[in-house]
């Protein structure tokens, strides 16, 4: 068994949602291979302190917030590593590269640089996954109502919506799933069917969001592009990524009207479960679009909601 090399990485972000990537110079493995910038852990560090250290010699810069991510394992040729992922949202100084042979801003959607390190797949995939996201209420508020919240919200820059209507009758949510796909299209939104593979499969929905009981009978994934699944165990979290989805829920951080005898989390304990995990963790429950920087600094992809996130 080869040494596990621990190595922090920096996905340095812009108001836009750019990032930055490195092509590794002529002298290094994987000559040429574009990467996220960071580097190896050494002994007595944190792979934070290592982040900081690291852009700082690579990149001259000063990290001003460094937010836990992802942290995936790969085993290359020449190394196993444990790659420590960390958003990077704010810094002190001008960019100069030290080590790289070229440096670029990139967006996840349209990445037009080529070959990215192999263990950065999953990772360029997670940054697509809109930051938030919000789950319908058209049986409670009404399908006209549910729409119309939902073209503003489109206008206004959502990306991820869950369509999740238990209480609509079959014919009811089918055509309402299909009136949401057809916005959702037309925005370049993502749109996800809580509960129902099949009807996922049949309007070509981007993907299904599993709750946490289906999530226990499976065995495979379902063979569709996004699939997520709601969880509140750190066990669930980890089923969830050894199944290879795309994401999870964990909730509920704050108390929720819509499950009042339940208890919160709150940050401390989500920030708990979701570390190390190699899946990207929406957090849920009691939150509003605007938490969205105190989820990331406990190590949450993004945030999702109902009543809040329909709110004009």
């Amino acid at each position: 068994m080869r040494k596990i090399v621990h190595v922090a990485a920096a996905v340095i972000t812009r108001p836009d949602g750019s990032f930055l990537v490195g092509q590794r110079a002529a002298d290094t493995f994987y000559p040429g291979y574009w990467e996220f910038p960071g580097g190896k852990v050494e002994a007595g560090e944190t792979p934070r302190e290592a982040l900081i250290r690291e852009l700082h010699e690579e990149l001259d810069m000063e990290v001003l917030e460094a937010w836990p991510w992802l942290t995936r394992e790969h085993v290359y040729e020449h190394a196993h590593v444990n790659l420590h992922f960390f958003e990077v949202p704010a810094w002190r100084g001008e960019i100069h590269d030290r080590v790289h042979a070229a440096l670029s801003w990139q967006q996840a959607a349209t990445m037009d640089v080529e070959p990215m390190l192999p263990a950065n797949g999953p990772i360029i995939k997670a940054l697509r996954l809109p930051r938030r996201m919000a789950i319908t209420q058209a049986a409670e508020i009404g399908i006209d109502t549910q729409l119309a919240r939902l073209d503003q919200a489109l206008a206004s820059g959502l990306r991820l919506v869950q369509i999740r209507e238990p209480g609509l009758p079959a014919p009811d949510r089918e055509a309402f799933a299909q009136a949401v796909l057809a916005r959702t299209r037309a925005a370049g939104a993502i749109a996800l069917i809580n509960d129902d593979v099949d009807l996922a499969t049949r309007l070509g929905a981007d993907g299904v969001h599993l709750p946490a009981r289906r999530l226990a009978e499976l065995n495979t994934r379902p063979d569709l592009e996004w699939i997520g699944a709601s969880c509140h165990t750190r066990d669930e979290l980890e089923q969830a990524a050894a199944l290879g989805l795309d994401y999870a829920l964990l909730g509920a951080v704050k108390p929720t009207a819509s499950h009042p005898e339940r208890d919160a989390l709150g940050w401390d304990a989500f920030a708990d479960r979701v570390r190390a995990l190699p899946l990207p963790v929406l957090a849920l429950g009691g939150l509003k679009p605007d938490d969205l920087n105190a989820a990331k600094a406990h190590g949450a992809h993004g945030v999702a909601g109902i009543r809040s996130f329909w709110r004009v």
